[in-house]
């Protein structure tokens, strides 16, 4: 009983859920845009997740053609402090400000704000190594903002 019980738990594991990514290669063909031309201006990790996520983009042709301009920034701020004065909790912010051009005319400019809250942690190595990937994921949440966006204009 315990045997069929197992692979009942097994197969169930096994089976395929039906997900599929948002921005995958396949579902990239639903948008009606491409990106000629990328500008990147600020933090160097910011812009290479967002140069990641949007190589999809600029492959094959589509009827709109944008060019955009991306200037990325971080903020590290302290949120609360102890009576000691030492930092408790912090707060990661990273803000995009994009210049989208569609056939080489001025179309729109926008800003977007992601943000994220945490505490501190004594030992300062671990709190870099989850710092940067706050900032990872922050500007892949971002990423997926300006998708959606650029799929509106």
């Amino acid at each position: 009983m315990q045997k069929k019980i197992f692979l009942f738990f097994i197969l169930l594991l096994l089976s395929s859920c039906g997900y599929e990514a948002t921005h995958s290669k396949k579902n990239f063909k639903n948008y009606n845009f491409f990106i000629a031309k990328l500008n990147f201006e600020g933090e160097r990790i910011i812009n290479l997740k967002i140069k990641e996520k949007l190589n999809n983009y600029t492959l094959v042709e589509k009827d709109k053609k944008l060019i955009l301009k991306i200037s990325s920034t971080s903020k590290k701020i302290t949120l609360a402090k102890d009576t000691s004065g030492s930092s408790t909790n912090f707060q990661s912010k990273i803000t995009l400000k994009i210049e989208v051009l569609i056939n080489n005319k001025f179309k729109n400019n926008f800003e977007i704000v992601e943000y994220f809250n945490y505490a501190n942690n004594s030992n300062k190595f671990d709190l870099k190594k989850y710092e940067r990937e706050i900032k990872s994921i922050l500007a892949e949440t971002a990423t997926n903002k300006l998708i959606y966006k650029l799929s509106n204009i």
